[in-house]
């Protein structure tokens, strides 16, 4: 049952990742600057899950790494009196669609509410278990 914890619990910490690099794109879907300030849209980060062999040899893992998505390219909107526009008018807006994002927030959520559901359910059989041993 123990197992059933740590691939759960690995799966929660996963999710909660998803949905905070969801949350940032979201936040950051009119980013015309970068960190230090330049001009540059904000790019479109996503997380990719692995699944590893746990360090103590026991239930595997579910791991995750965030990337930058490097092949949406900014969207470019005509706005002269923009300060970030260039000789043209035009300003480089992040790739990002809302309608997108909150889909995949929507799949996250409910990643994330299984596994809550998968932690209860063997929380339940452990105490039902040790009920019986008494």
């Amino acid at each position: 049952m123990l197992r059933t914890l740590d691939i759960s619990r690995s799966a929660l910490v996963a999710t909660r990742e998803q949905m905070n690099v969801i949350a940032g794109n979201l936040a950051n879907a009119q980013a015309t600057r970068d960190e230090a300030g330049n001009v540059a849209p904000f790019q479109r980060r996503y997380v990719e899950f692995i699944a590893q062999e746990s360090e103590s040899g026991g239930a595997p893992e579910i791991a995750f790494e965030v990337h930058k998505d490097k092949t949406g390219q900014p969207r470019l909107v005509y706005e002269p009196g923009h300060p970030d526009a260039d000789e043209n008018g035009f300003v480089r807006y992040p790739d990002i669609n809302p309608i997108h994002e909150m889909t995949d927030m929507l799949v996250a959520s409910r990643a994330h509410e299984a596994n809550v559901a998968a932690v209860q359910a063997t929380q339940q059989m452990v105490e039902q278990t040790l009920r019986l041993l008494q």
